[in-house]
């Protein structure tokens, strides 16, 4: 199965090297991206192990709890989209068509 990554994820990635790195600890913000694209990387074998995310409530909208992350991703047929890796404590919301 293959694995995609938006741009708003990828956005994200870069938040949180800057975070890191602007509390003086970039090598902590490199860590948690690595260990993050790893647990994404079991997807492609797995792509249910993520939980329903719960302000949606939708089979094909999971997540990946990476603590002090949610890595939520779109379950497709025949792919995974990585949409966004936010901070676990907030809340999610994702802009209406």
């Amino acid at each position: 199965m293959r694995i995609y990554v938006s741009n708003s994820a990828y956005s994200d990635f870069a938040a949180i090297k800057e975070f890191y790195g602007g509390i003086g600890v970039p090598h902590i913000g490199k860590q948690f991206i690595s260990a993050i694209i790893k647990h994404v990387q079991t997807l492609a074998d797995n792509p249910d192990i993520g939980r329903v995310v719960p302000e949606f409530g939708e089979e094909r909208i999971r997540e990946l709890i990476h603590s002090p992350f949610r890595v939520v991703y779109l379950r497709e047929p025949n792919s995974i989209h990585v949409i966004r890796v936010w901070r676990s404590e907030r809340l999610l919301k994702l802009p209406e068509n």
